[in-house]
């Protein structure tokens, strides 16, 4: 492995670390000849689909666009670099276990939209305003109010599963008063 800063090929691994459940294999390497350190990290060589793009063209699978992507939709956010890789290393493996020789980029986009959405609303309603072509303001609220609809159905779930243990836990110390008095 090269050096960045120097460019020389004697180097020593410091420290190795297992990423993304072992999928990825992060390490600290030292220089001999300049000393200073970097981080590589390794990966298996998976065979990706060829991206169809909208107007026809084929492409090979460039994780740097898609790591592009959802930095610019992250940015300014509390996401972590990590959470970001882990992200992009779930889209990795779906398009593998499609198992098919193309995908069309409508397949990443959409991949990349369900990821967003889960990891912070911000990000996935800026990923939404630039990967889908809204044609007016009523588009763009018309995405906003269907994220807004599927949060309510999550703090709903939520507090009926809080309402559940309270309930339990109300039954418990009454048991509990009963035995004891």
């Amino acid at each position: 492995m090269k050096c960045p800063w120097c460019q020389a090929l004697e180097n020593r691994v410091m420290d190795s670390r297992y990423r993304e459940g072992g999928a990825v294999i992060r390490r600290r390497r030292k220089c001999m000849a300049c000393s200073r350190r970097f981080t590589t990290y390794e990966r298996v060589g998976e065979i990706f689909p060829w991206i169809v793009k909208k107007d026809g063209r084929r492409e090979s699978y460039a994780r740097e666009k898609v790591v592009s992507g959802i930095w610019r939709a992250c940015e300014k956010l509390p996401v972590s670099r990590e959470q970001m890789d882990d992200v992009v290393s779930k889209i990795e493996i779906r398009l593998c276990e499609l198992g098919e020789k193309e995908v069309t980029s409508n397949v990443v986009g959409d991949l990349v939209m369900t990821h967003l959405r889960d990891l912070h609303q911000v990000a996935y309603v800026r990923f939404a305003s630039v990967y889908r072509t809204f044609n007016d303001l009523d588009d763009f609220m018309d995405e906003l109010k269907g994220l807004l609809k599927k949060k309510k159905v999550v703090k709903v779930k939520a507090k009926g599963k809080a309402g559940k243990k309270a309930k339990a836990k109300t039954k418990t110390k009454a048991k509990a008063k009963k035995a004891g008095g």
